[in-house]
């Protein structure tokens, strides 16, 4: 007779698919095309040239066995140094927050775009005080998918933020400000982290597709599972945004090192050395979660809604013992893995039916997100 599995403690085969979907985003090898817009292009032809001189590097290396050692020994060294660095900003989440930049005018904006009697005179100058965001939202508004928001002149630029917000409408702000907040917490300009970071995305946004589906039918405002399911990924993005910068940081210092000091053995051994992605992924498991509120408490929003579930998600409850705003993001979560790891052929049917029996799909919802256009995020 079959155990069921549904709702209650976590089973262990659910945990271990979750992890193998995050395996596959940090430390998996394949590449994927980008979604929506794309992301980091410009660093597209880096990143292929970089691991391309990298594995010529390691072939040659490993074909020499005095230059094989050196490698090994210089290559552990650059990563534990790495590692060690990371794991102590990681001991202290207040040190994430003032080197990743977020601010509590950005958490502000997520918060504010919950609540049913917003208007746009309150978002403007929170929206003013973040430059990037003013950036998105205008070229956005410019992009010809958006010719037909504008004035009929096609030449016309929208350049008065009052104008740009105006176009866009506070309902499409509840969509476009999560969207683009999460993009700016993700790595970007870095070509150690390109795929990673576009696996992630696509993750994101798949998880935010399913959100926005289960809360309408379901009769739930999508706004509160669509932003919850984008930030469920937040600490993760800090985290490899930060991992990035670390590494490259003591990266080019180490091969700075070796170029003056003309080794050319060390300095190939240097360039040779990957991203630690095993070791960010294990950080990943173990703190991803709980720094997701961790960070909005520091930054004073504990009693945010946002955070009420995203804290709800880590305390490793029953899945029946969600609220229905905390369940909607747990199951689009598990939807947007089992489809990410069919497409890789990392899940078999069995273990399919094992993550829809434990978070209680019904045949209604399967169905709804069956039907769902997961390609595109309808943004405008």
């Amino acid at each position: 007779m079959a155990i069921s599995v549904a709702g209650g403690v976590r089973p262990g085969k659910v945990i271990e698919i979750e992890r193998r979907l995050y395996n596959q985003i940090i430390v998996g090898k394949q590449p994927v095309s980008s979604m929506l817009d794309e992301l980091n292009t410009e660093i597209e032809e880096s990143a292929n040239k970089l691991d391309i001189e990298r594995k010529a590097l390691k072939l040659r290396i490993e074909k020499q066995v005095k230059e094989r050692q050196i490698y090994l020994e210089v290559s552990t060294h650059l990563t534990q140094t790495v590692k060690n660095t990371i794991e102590h900003q990681l001991a202290l989440p207040q040190s994430i927050i003032d080197s990743s930049g977020i601010t509590e005018s950005q958490i502000l904006l997520l918060d504010l775009l919950l609540s049913p009697d917003l208007n746009l005179n309150r978002l403007r100058p929170i929206i003013e005080d973040n430059s990037w965001l003013c950036r998105d939202l205008i070229n956005l508004i410019n992009s010809p998918s958006s010719r037909h928001r504008r004035p009929k002149n096609g030449d016309v630029k929208v350049t008065d933020i009052k104008l740009v917000l105006n176009y866009i409408g506070l309902e499409n702000l509840r969509t476009l400000i999560p969207y683009f907040c999460l993009r700016n917490w993700l790595p970007s300009g870095n070509t150690h982290l390109l795929w990673i970071t576009r696996k992630l995305w696509r993750y994101s946004i798949l998880s935010a597709i399913a959100a926005q589906a289960l809360a309408q039918l379901h009769n739930k405002e999508p706004s509160l599972t669509y932003t919850c399911s984008l930030m469920y990924q937040f600490a993760t993005s800090i985290m490899l945004t930060q991992s990035g910068r670390i590494f490259d940081k003591t990266w080019g210092t180490w091969l700075r090192e070796a170029s003056q000091s003309r080794d050319k053995q060390v300095y190939d051994a240097i360039m040779a050395t990957e991203f630690p992605a095993e070791a960010i992924f294990n950080q990943v498991m173990l703190h991803g979660h709980t720094l997701n509120w961790q960070l909005l408490n520091l930054l004073k929003f504990e009693d945010s809604k946002i955070t009420l579930v995203l804290k709800e998600l880590d305390q490793d409850y029953h899945f029946t013992e969600l609220s229905p705003e905390a369940a909607i993001v747990a199951k689009a979560s598990c939807y947007a893995k089992v489809l990410l790891l069919e497409e890789q052929q990392l899940i078999d049917p069995q273990e399919k039916r094992i993550m829809f029996d434990y978070y209680e799909f019904s045949a209604q919802e399967l169905l709804r997100l069956k039907a769902q256009n997961f390609r595109k995020l309808d943004l405008l």
